[in-house]
C-alpha cells in the first residue's frame, strides 16, 4: 500500500470506513456529485491542515454513502466552500481555473477537500517526518515518565561481632552499654598474610628469611629523644608491630626464621583454644574448641579475665588487632568479652581468682588495642581501667591483690606496664602516680648499689623480682648509663642466664625485655642463651603443637595457657616494644643490607 493510499485511509478513521477506488470509479463519483449540485469552486489554501472543521455525519447512512476517494492519477477538481448560484452544473471548475473566492471549504465538502489537499499539495516526505517526530517525542516522554531511579548502594558500618568460621555459631549480644563495633568498612574475612615466616606447618629450615627493603627510621631524626623515658613520641614504642616491618625487625634485632615460626604456631594454638564466648581459661582451656582434653597442663587459678588478657597479648604483640590480621575475629571476640566484664568504675578484676593481676593485664590489652587501632569504642574502657589503677594505688606507691593494700613488686610490675601502655595510647595518666610508684621501688630495692629487688620490702632479692624491678626503673626514667641499672643487668646476665634446666617463664619474660632495651653485649648474650632454648621447648606434635608445657613453680600455677602466652610474648620481643635507649640494630650477621641504601 502506498503512502498516498495510507493517508486516504487515515482521513476516514472517524467514520470507520475505508474504500479504495479506481480512477473510473472516482470519475463516476464526481459525476454523481455534479448532478446533486454539491461541487463547488476551488477553495483558498487553508492555513493548517490540522485545524479543519469536522464534518458532521449525514442523518442517514443509506441516503448519503460514506465513501473515501482514492487518489486520482490526473489532476482532481477542488471544491468551493459554497454552491454556485448558476445551478448544479455551474459549480464545477477545471483544476487550472482561477479560484473565485478565498476561505475554508464548506463542511459538507471537507472530505473531498482534505483528500485532495493532503494527497497532492502536502509532500509525502514531510508527512512521514512529522509522524515519525511525533512518535519519537511520544516514546521519549514515556521513557522519562517510567524511568526507575536506581537505589543508592549503602554499605552498613555496623558489624556484628562476630560469626564463627562457617557461620556455625553467633555470639550473644553484649550485656553492657558499651558496644564494640569496628568503624568504617571493615574486612571481616581473614587477611592473607604476607609474612615470610607465616608458614607455621613447615619445618623451620624450609622457611627462608626475606630481607626486603630497609625499615628506615622509626623514631625520628634526633638521637636526643632516646633517653630513659623512651622516644619523644610514646606511640612509636609500638611501631615495630606494623606488619610491614615486623619480620625485618625480628631479623635485625636477633630473631630467626625458627623463632618467628614458633610465634606463628603459638598463635594458632591460642586461637584453637578460645572459648565460644570469646574468653580463654587457665584451668579449663582443654575444653575449648575441639581439644576435648587432649592438652594437659591445666592451671590452678580460675580467672578467665586474666587468661583472656594473657592470651590476647601475643596477638597484639604481633600486630594482630580486631581490624586487621589473620586473627582479627579472634581478637575482636576477646576484646568484646573483656569489656563486658568491666564494671562502671573501671574494675576488670573479674570473678574467681581475679585480682589486681588480672586488672593490670587487662588494662594493658585495652590500651594496646586502642593505641594500635584508634577505635573510639575502646578509648573509654581503657581510660576507665587506668583510672581504677590510679585509685587503687596505696599511699606508699604500691599495688597488691585488692585496691589500697600495701604493694608487692609482682603486682606493681603489671600496673606500671599498664600505665606506660596508656601513655603509648595518649590516654590521661597523672604524673604523680609514677612519682609515688618510684618511691615504692626504692623500698623493695634490697641493695641499691647492685640494683637488686625483691617481692616486698625486707625480703631477699631474686632474679625474677630484680628483672621486674629493673624494667619498672627503665620505664620510670632511669637512663641507660645509670650505675644501679647496669649493676642489676650484670648480676642477671653473669649469674642467671636462661637455662633449659632452670625454666622460669616469669623471669624470662621480664628479663628479656630489660636486656632488649639495654642492647649491646648484655642483649646479645641473653638472646643467644634464650631464643633457641625457648624454641626447642615448644610442642610440635599432637593437639599441643604450638604451646609450651609448664615447668614447675609459678608456671604450674598458671598452666599451659599462661606459659604459652608469656613464651610467645618473649619471642616477640624483637618488635613488640621498640628499644628505649637505642635505635633498632643496624644489621645482623646473617642479613645482607641492600646496596646503595642506608
Amino acid at each position: 500500500m502506498s503512502v498516498r493510499l495510507w493517508l486516504l485511509v487515515a482521513d476516514c478513521w472517524r467514520c470507520g470506513t475505508s474504500i479504495e477506488l479506481t480512477e473510473e470509479q472516482e470519475q463516476q463519483a464526481l459525476e454523481l456529485l455534479r448532478r446533486r449540485g454539491e461541487v463547488a469552486d476551488r477553495p483558498a489554501q487553508p492555513k493548517s491542515p490540522w485545524s479543519m472543521p469536522v464534518r458532521p455525519r449525514e442523518a442517514s447512512a443509506a441516503s448519503t454513502p460514506l465513501v473515501d476517494l482514492a487518489p486520482a492519477r490526473a489532476a482532481s477538481p477542488t471544491f468551493n466552500s459554497a454552491p454556485s448560484a448558476q445551478g448544479s452544473d455551474a459549480g464545477f471548475a477545471s483544476p487550472m481555473a482561477p479560484v473565485p473566492q478565498a476561505g475554508p471549504p464548506a463542511a459538507t465538502d471537507l472530505d473531498a477537500w482534505q483528500r485532495r489537499w493532503v494527497s497532492k499539495e502536502l509532500p509525502c516526505w514531510l508527512v512521514s517526518i512529522v509522524i515519525h517526530m511525533l512518535l519519537i517525542i511520544g516514546l521519549g516522554l514515556w521513557v522519562i515518565r517510567n524511568k526507575s531511579v536506581a537505589r543508592p548502594l549503602v554499605l552498613a558500618a555496623e558489624v556484628n561481632l562476630l560469626d564463627q568460621e562457617g557461620d556455625a555459631q553467633r555470639l550473644a549480644p553484649m550485656t553492657n552499654q558499651t558496644e564494640f563495633e569496628p568503624p568504617g568498612a571493615v574486612n571481616l574475612a581473614p587477611m592473607v598474610s604476607t609474612d615470610p615466616f607465616a608458614k607455621a606447618d613447615e619445618e623451620p629450615d624450609d622457611v627462608a628469611p626475606v630481607v626486603g627493603e630497609p625499615i628506615g627510621d622509626l623514631f625520628g631524626p634526633s638521637d636526643a629523644s632516646l633517653v630513659a623515658s623512651g622516644p619523644s613520641d610514646p606511640g612509636k614504642i609500638l611501631a615495630g608491630r606494623n606488619p610491614r616491618v615486623r619480620s625485618q625487625l625480628a631479623l635485625r634485632e636477633g630473631g630467626t626464621t625458627e623463632s618467628e615460626a614458633a610465634v606463628t604456631r603459638a598463635l594458632k594454638w591460642l586461637n584453637a583454644h578460645q572459648n565460644s564466648d570469646g574468653s580463654w581459661s587457665l584451668h579449663r582451656f582443654d575444653q575449648a574448641g575441639d581439644c576435648n582434653g587432649r592438652c594437659d597442663g591445666a592451671g590452678r587459678v580460675e580467672s578467665d579475665t586474666s587468661a583472656t588478657a594473657l592470651a590476647l597479648l601475643p596477638f597484639l604483640g604481633a600486630g594482630q588487632t580486631h581490624l586487621q590480621g589473620d586473627y582479627n575475629l579472634t581478637v575482636a571476640r576477646g576484646l568484646r568479652w573483656l569489656m563486658d566484664q568491666q564494671k562502671p568504675d573501671g574494675d576488670l578484676r573479674g570473678n574467681g581468682g581475679g585480682n589486681m593481676y588480672a586488672h593490670g593485664q587487662t588494662a594493658i590489652v585495652l590500651c594496646e588495642a586502642y593505641a594500635l587501632s584508634q577505635t573510639e569504642n575502646l578509648r573509654d574502657p581503657a581510660q576507665r581501667a587506668i583510672n581504677f589503677i590510679v585509685q587503687a594505688q596505696h599511699p606508699e606507691g604500691g599495688w597488691r591483690y585488692s585496691p589500697g593494700q600495701p604493694g608487692d613488686l609482682s603486682v606493681v610490675g603489671w600496673q606500671m606496664m599498664a600505665l606506660r601502655s596508656a601513655q603509648m595510647a595518649y590516654l590521661n595518666v597523672p604524673p604523680e602516680v609514677f612519682t609515688s610508684a618510684t618511691k615504692f621501688l626504692g623500698q623493695v630495692q634490697t641493695e641499691p648499689k647492685k640494683g637488686l629487688y625483691d617481692y616486698m620490702p625486707g625480703k631477699n632479692p631474686t632474679p625474677a623480682m630484680t628483672a621486674e624491678g629493673l624494667l619498672c626503673r627503665q620505664y620510670s626514667g632511669w637512663r641507660q648509663n645509670n650505675p644501679q641499672l647496669r649493676a642489676g643487668v650484670d648480676w642477671l646476665r653473669l649469674g642467671y642466664l636462661p637455662r633449659r634446666e632452670h625454666l622460669n617463664m616469669y623471669y624470662w619474660y621480664y628479663g628479656t625485655q630489660v636486656m632488649h632495651h639495654m642492647g649491646g653485649e648484655p642483649w646479645n648474650e641473653w638472646n643467644n642463651a634464650l631464643r633457641d632454648v625457648l624454641v626447642s621447648m615448644q610442642a610440635t606434635t599432637g593437639h599441643e603443637a604450638g604451646s609450651w608445657a609448664p615447668g614447675g613453680g609459678h608456671d604450674t600455677t598458671g598452666g599451659r595457657l599462661y606459659m604459652t602466652a608469656l613464651a610467645t610474648c618473649t619471642l616477640e620481643v624483637y618488635y613488640r616494644h621498640m628499644p628505649l635507649y637505642r635505635r633498632p640494630a643496624a644489621g645482623h650477621d646473617d642479613v645482607k643490607k641492600p646496596r646503595g641504601k642506608r
